[in-house]
């Protein structure tokens, strides 16, 4: 490689870590290189010149797309993007004219298929970022964890780690007093401990009461501390069902809304709890076979085997003989809507099973651009940075995309046109 060609790549390495807006620790994590000294030297020496990377390396890093991000465009309010998945919070309000500031996710694999798809490296674990390193910002978005409140796992709540990143989500609202909030989470959230956790939630952003918790609840030092300034949100919540707003899949999550009373130029009182009103009234006619592929099309290796489909139906007579509900469940084209896609569903495909009986064939898992569907993602949505069981994974943890325009089309009629 001549001088030339070795200062043309080191610039284009530069230029492309800039423009996914990666420090080089993640941009290092990001393609693979081990969290260590000697891979942050690498990618220096490769950006002064002075070596070059792998042709496979080369190869991943010319395949992550240019950010989609139009500067001239998507300046009418700025957003971040916490706890961000693959993105699905983020495409509504971005449609809509916002510009993502900053984005946060820990999982290495939705952070690829985060940027494959959307040309920015999430940082990375957000306990571990300052406030005030994060930028200012109009709204702040947080799919924050579920694990610890809902069936799939042990609802532990405030007591599980988990759970307390809500406190990491209200230290940012405090350090930086966004105009507006949008949080996301699975319905069993609003009964957990009896309705005491949601009440807990609700108290910290309004500025009724602020809790004290033990020392021996995990928060991090500055999430503690900002417990010692009031918010002051107008504040309420929903529970929304996807099939509503259509999209062929009964998937309920919990949304709560704020506006800050005091920044937002038309803000009346009550405005969160008009939204949703509007919100729950909405209904939709759906049809899951309008998000199907043709059986005779689909890939066999989504039928699922003799031996696993066996073992269904098996469970199935044993959980129905112990007068419990559970089983796996069967859908076809003309079914209204499918069951709640989960984050094991790449595990046996229980909860969703298309029936191929027309093809005289075991039942068929959902093809990843299928569970695309059933979420709402734009068919351009790219599926190939990760394996199927991932890409299964991630749009079980996601969010509904139509669900979620349908709340920034209200909440940005009532921050934005205020702006000061």
């Amino acid at each position: 490689m001549s001088d030339n060609d070795a200062q043309d790549l080191a610039r284009y390495l530069r230029d492309k870590r800039s423009s996914l807006n990666a420090d080089i620790e993640s941009f290092a994590r990001f393609i693979g290189l081990k969290d260590n000294e000697l891979s942050l030297q690498k990618i220096k020496q490769w950006e002064q010149g002075l070596s070059k990377p792998s042709q496979r390396i080369l190869e991943f890093i010319e395949r992550i797309p240019e950010p989609d991000r139009n500067d001239s465009l998507t300046n009418k309010f700025r957003f971040i993007d916490l706890f961000a998945g693959i993105g699905g919070i983020r495409i509504p309000f971005q449609n809509r004219g916002g510009r993502c500031a900053f984005t946060s996710e820990w999982d290495k694999f939705a952070q690829k298929t985060y940027a494959f798809n959307h040309g920015e490296i999430p940082h990375g674990d957000i306990t571990k970022i300052r406030s005030g390193d994060i930028p200012s910002h109009d709204l702040l978005l947080a799919g924050f964890p579920c694990q610890a409140f809902s069936q799939a796992g042990l609802r532990k709540g405030f007591s599980d780690t988990r759970g307390t990143l809500f406190f990491e989500v209200q230290r940012i609202l405090t350090h930086h007093q966004p105009r507006a909030f949008l949080l996301e989470n699975v319905k069993q959230l609003r009964g957990h401990d009896k309705g005491r956790t949601l009440s807990t939630i609700l108290n910290v952003l309004t500025g009724e009461h602020v809790p004290e918790f033990p020392n021996e609840i995990d928060l991090s030092e500055e999430a503690r501390e900002s417990l010692g300034t009031r918010l002051n949100y107008d504040v309420d919540f929903r529970v929304l069902s996807s099939n509503n707003f259509g999209v062929p899949q009964r998937r309920e999550r919990i949304y709560i809304l704020g506006f800050h009373k005091d920044l937002v130029n038309n803000y009346r009182e009550g405005s969160a709890t008009e939204i949703l009103d509007r919100l729950s009234q909405r209904r939709s006619k759906t049809r899951l076979g309008d998000v199907l592929e043709k059986n005779s099309v689909v890939d066999p290796k989504y039928t699922i085997s003799d031996r696993l489909w066996n073992g269904h139906k098996r469970r199935l007579i044993e959980h129905r003989a112990k007068g419990n509900g559970f089983g796996y469940s069967l859908f076809n084209r003309d079914s209204e809507y499918c069951n709640t896609i989960s984050a094991r569903y790449f595990k046996d495909g229980s909860e969703i099973l298309i029936d191929q009986s027309d093809l005289g064939l075991n039942p068929r898992k959902l093809t990843p651009r299928e569970c695309a569907r059933i979420q709402g993602f734009p068919e351009n949505f790219n599926l190939n940075a990760v394996s199927d069981p991932q890409i299964y994974k991630q749009f079980g943890n996601s969010v509904s995309v139509p669900v979620i325009d349908a709340i920034a089309e209200e909440m940005i009629g009532v921050f934005s046109d205020g702006h000061p």
